[in-house]
């Protein structure tokens, strides 16, 4: 189980990052990985603005018989008040364990 919690930090970047981990957990996620990429971004509108950019891969039972999209606006509904503001964009993987075993 690789649930990799972000270490707490005064930059709200990583803040953000234990946020998006704090809030993914009703999810009841078997895997949880939380890559900040705000740094490869910097400069741009939405950088400028304080939205960071996220990338995060997720492998739970609750996707199970979801398709991509339903899968990622479950995700989406889950961290709905930091999506515009402390999140620009957001890169998802959201897989089921059974997935996630035959995709190694």
């Amino acid at each position: 189980m690789a649930l990799n919690k972000p270490a707490p930090s005064s930059d709200g970047h990583r803040g953000t990052a234990v946020q998006i981990h704090e809030r993914l957990q009703v999810l009841d996620p078997v895997e949880l990985r939380i890559t900040d990429d705000s740094a490869h971004h910097a400069g741009h509108a939405g950088a400028l603005a304080g939205g960071g950019h996220y990338h995060v891969r997720i492998v739970s039972q609750r996707f199970a018989n979801l398709n991509k999209v339903a899968r990622h606006r479950l995700i989406y509904t889950t961290l709905a008040d930091l999506m515009g503001s402390a999140i620009h964009a957001l890169a998802i993987e959201a897989s089921t364990p059974e997935e996630s075993l035959t995709a190694r």
